[in-house]
C-alpha cells in the first residue's frame, strides 16, 4: 500500500524554524513505523535524523509524535494509524534536530529523584542480598517497567507550561524506590517531592497513562505519592509522619478526593 507520510524536519544549521515535508513510500500494514522511517532516510532523503536504537519497545529511544500522539515508532504499526501519517519530535523539549529532541532537562528531573537503592544498614548475617517477599515486591513491580521515553512527561500540559516540574516519568522513578522495602531514602525523596515543582503539578490529566508504552499506571503511582506525603493517610512510613523536614502538603483531615 502506498503510505504519505509528513515529518516535522528543522536544521539549526540552515532552519529558522521547523517545516514539513511529504514522502510518499510503499509499506506493508505489518510495517512498522520505526521501518518507514528508516525507508525514507535510506531511499527518499538521507539527512532525516531520528533516535532508534534496539528496535524493540525497551531501549525507549524512538519516542515520538504519530499522528498527534505519544508512541514508540517500533512498536506501532503502518495499520495503526492509516495510509496518512504524520510524525514530528516530543512536544515541551527543545528540537535538536528534525524528530531529535534535548533530552536534558529530561534527565535531569530523573536524576533529582535519586534513581538508586539507598540503604546505610549492615548487610545480612549471612552476606548475601537483602531479601523481600513477593508481596514486597509487587508493591512497586510497575513502576520498574520505566523505559524512560519521555512519551508520558511530554504529553504532560503541565510540563508543557514549565519544564521545571519533575514530571511523571521522573515522579514515576521516585515511586518505584519509595515503595521499595529495601529503600531506606524515602523521606529524602518525599522532601523532593514537596517542592513546588513535585507532585502539587500533577493535575490528574490522565495523559500520562494514556501515552505509556508500557502501560504504567502512573496517574495511579501518582496518587499514592501524594497519599504517602499526607501523614494523616500514611502509615506505611511512620518515620515520614514523625519527620519534622518533610511538611504535609494538605491539611491533616484532606480526604483522596481533595487531591
Amino acid at each position: 500500500m502506498e503510505v504519505t507520510v509528513k515529518i516535522f524536519r528543522y536544521n539549526p544549521e540552515k532552519d529558522s524554524r521547523g517545516h514539513y515535508e511529504t514522502y510518499k513510500v510503499d509499506a506493508l500494514e505489518t510495517d512498522r513505523i520505526l521501518d518507514v522511517l528508516e525507508l525514507i532516510k535510506g531511499h527518499k532523503d538521507g539527512s532525516l535524523a531520528f533516535r532508534r536504537s534496539c528496535a524493540h519497545g525497551v531501549c525507549g529511544s524512538d519516542a515520538m509524535r504519530i499522528n498527534g500522539r505519544n508512541m514508540l515508532a517500533c512498536k506501532t504499526l503502518v495499520r495503526d494509524v492509516g495510509a496518512n501519517i504524520t510524525v514530528e519530535p516530543l512536544l515541551g523539549l527543545k528540537v535538536a534536530k528534525d524528530l531529535i529532541v534535548d533530552m536534558d532537562p529530561f534527565f535531569e528531573n530523573y536524576k533529582k529523584m535519586l534513581p538508586y537503592l539507598i540503604n546505610e544498614s549492615p548487610l545480612p548475617a549471612d552476606g548475601r542480598e537483602r531479601l523481600q517477599s513477593p508481596e514486597q515486591r509487587a508493591r512497586f513491580d510497575e513502576s520498574t517497567k520505566c523505559i524512560l521515553c519521555a512519551a508520558c512527561t511530554t504529553s504532560c500540559p503541565s510540563f508543557w507550561a514549565t519544564d521545571e516540574y519533575y514530571g511523571p516519568a521522573a515522579l514515576v522513578t521516585a515511586h518505584r524506590f519509595i515503595f521499595d522495602s529495601r529503600d531506606e531514602g524515602a523521606s529524602q525523596r518525599l522532601h523532593i517531592l514537596s517542592e513546588t515543582n513535585g507532585t502539587v503539578r500533577c493535575h490528574t490529566a490522565f495523559n500520562c497513562t494514556n501515552a505509556c508504552p508500557r502501560d504504567i499506571q502512573i496517574t495511579k503511582a501518582i496518587g499514592e505519592l501524594k497519599m504517602a506525603m499526607v501523614p494523616s493517610l500514611t502509615m506505611e512510613f511512620p518515620s515520614i509522619v514523625k519527620s519534622e523536614t518533610v511538611p504535609p502538603l494538605t491539611p491533616p483531615n484532606t480526604t483522596m478526593e481533595a487531591l
